[in-house]
């Protein structure tokens, strides 16, 4: 677990936000208020989503009806694709960890949930983060203290 967390806040714009996980390397970051609060994570999932291509559904006529074929997250992607806040494009749904969390039960939830990095939380305070690579290195016995 890293317990020096850098965070980023919901009001930060995505242009620091991709600085921020080129300059350190990570896949995502915890999004939390002043009192660090986990409010939900950004990766760069988020980015990529906010920069695809949009589909547009396939509207068809039957029987003098129009039937719009597609999702119906739609609305959501469009809000997402014209964010310029990081509070617009990251995930309120966060899965979390403890500091009690085995490193079996993270590595569980890693796999079955494809996510990269778990925040770590003391009554809904980030107090660490824990990454692929922290899983992979207490499994090989090179886990940094």
């Amino acid at each position: 677990m890293t317990k020096d967390v850098i965070t980023v806040k919901p009001e930060s714009t995505v242009e620091e936000l991709a600085r921020l996980l080129i300059e350190h390397r990570f896949s995502g970051v915890p999004v939390v208020d002043d009192a660090k609060r986990l409010l939900g994570i950004v990766t760069e999932h988020d980015l990529i989503s906010q920069n695809k291509r949009l589909h547009i559904p396939t509207i068809i006529r039957l029987f003098d009806a129009y039937i719009l074929l597609g999702s119906g997250k739609m609305e959501d992607e469009i809000k997402k694709m014209a964010a310029t806040m990081v509070g617009d494009i990251c995930t309120k749904k966060v899965v979390s960890i403890t500091e009690e969390t085995t490193v079996e039960e993270i590595a569980t939830i890693m796999s079955e949930k494809k996510i990269h990095v778990l925040p770590v939380l003391r009554d809904g305070i980030v107090v660490g983060i824990v990454g692929k690579v922290d899983v992979v290195g207490t499994m090989t016995g090179e886990a940094s203290k």
